[in-house]
């Protein structure tokens, strides 16, 4: 599965369209190859966006869960404690320049 298509589904708040739609794209691109399409292909491509998204939308609307939905925040900071001990920390640079 592509790394960029993120969880949706049982989230507190639900995920937005804006989200859904992002998810759909980034599907698209990794069926198609296609970061932007060509002119010839611009209008399969955005049609196949506006599906999927269609789809996704059903699809998050039927799922039912026995569990009660994660916390966006909770989940958030989890993933930048799994980005840490796998890559690191990160220094913050101020200004371009880094300061010793």
């Amino acid at each position: 599965m592509c790394r960029a298509i993120k969880t949706l589904h049982n989230f507190s708040p639900p995920a937005t369209n804006d989200e859904i739609r992002a998810s759909s794209l980034q599907f698209v691109r990794k069926l198609s190859g296609f970061t932007k399409p060509s002119r010839a292909n611009e209008e399969a491509f955005n049609r196949a966006v506006n599906d999927v998204t269609h789809a996704a939308h059903h699809l998050l609307e039927s799922l039912v869960s026995n569990t009660p939905p994660r916390d966006r925040a909770i989940e958030a900071m989890k993933a930048r404690e799994r980005s840490t001990k796998r890559f690191g920390s990160v220094r913050v640079m101020t200004s371009g320049h880094n300061h010793n």
